[in-house]
């Protein structure tokens, strides 16, 4: 008799181990996800990723989306009803209370190679600090966040123009792999604790992250491949930087300063290094090829982009 699996996940990292177990000997019994937010200026009421997914593929399946899971007695009495062998957490968004995790043995998919980056955004702060891996760790989790012992890793080398989307895909893919590996040989399995002394955290992303200056080319590139899905890279002024290349990153220069003008592109100075932008949106714009934007706002060579 194949074994139950309840699934809590909302993005769709989430939704790529979720089809990966829809397609396995495992029987998903449920699927807890966020509730439905609005969305865009029109603030459209829009369901996650993955309950979008089991709607456009009529997968029918009960799908269960609390407001928070502390507390929550209700949610609490239907997990246990559905009696599920595992539980697996996939970037659900909320932190599991003790009640819950007592149910079953509850695995979590965490996008890092634990104890590293501990948190909401992993995958981010692996670009941002210009890692030279990244990964996938499952983990029996615990009441605390991302400490519980690791049941298996699974690395992904970053690539030099590897931006944050890229990333996640690949990641994604990684997971779900990892999510039946570590399914079918959990009873095999010695998990390990984790080492503490190499523990790091990162935060909830923010728009004001995406903030970047003309002083580094290198930080203002890392920081675009970490954001350039949201919420992008832009100056103080509103501007926004899209389609970004290091160039070099040691040249002493003067910030901001147009340097040359390519057939698709801009080589911007930095106080240290140079980039190349393709793509420039101004607040409320449309985004423009990066020299038509220059050449309607009637900038040359040696100007500042500001």
């Amino acid at each position: 008799m194949s074994k139950k699996v309840l699934f809590m996940g909302t993005p769709d990292y989430a939704t790529e181990i979720f089809k990966e177990l829809q397609k396995s000997q495992y029987e998903v019994v449920g699927l807890f996800t966020q509730p439905d937010k609005p969305v865009g200026r029109k603030q459209i009421i829009t369901p996650p990723h993955i309950k979008q997914f089991c709607i456009d593929n009529n997968i029918e399946l009960p799908i269960f989306q609390p407001e928070k899971l502390r507390g929550n007695i209700e949610a609490q009495t239907q997990i246990k009803e559905l009696n599920p062998d595992f539980i697996v957490v996939a970037a659900y968004g909320q932190i599991l209370p003790k009640e819950i995790l007592g149910i079953a043995p509850c695995i979590n998919l965490h996008a890092s190679l634990l104890p590293k980056y501990r948190g909401a955004s992993p995958i981010q702060e692996s670009l941002l600090n210009d890692d030279e891996y990244t990964g996938v760790t499952s983990m029996l989790m615990e009441e605390g966040l991302d400490s519980g012992d690791i049941l298996g890793l699974e690395y992904l080398k970053i690539t030099p123009s590897m931006e944050v989307k890229e990333a996640f895909d690949k990641l994604s893919l990684i997971a779900a792999k990892l999510t039946i590996t570590t399914l079918d040989n959990f009873e095999k399995i010695a998990p390990k604790k984790q080492d503490e002394r190499e523990v790091s955290f990162c935060k909830k992303i923010k728009k004001e992250f995406g903030l970047v200056d003309f002083s580094s080319a290198k930080k203002l590139f890392l920081k675009y491949k970490a954001y350039s899905y949201w919420p992008g890279i832009f100056l103080s002024s509103g501007l926004k930087l899209k389609g970004i290349k290091l160039l070099d990153e040691d040249s002493l220069n003067k910030e901001g300063e147009i340097l040359s003008i390519e057939k698709d592109s801009i080589t911007v100075a930095c106080k240290k290094g140079k980039i190349s932008v393709s793509t420039i949106q101004s607040p409320s714009k449309k985004a423009l090829n990066a020299v038509d934007y220059i050449r309607g706002k009637r900038l040359s060579i040696n100007d500042i982009l500001a």
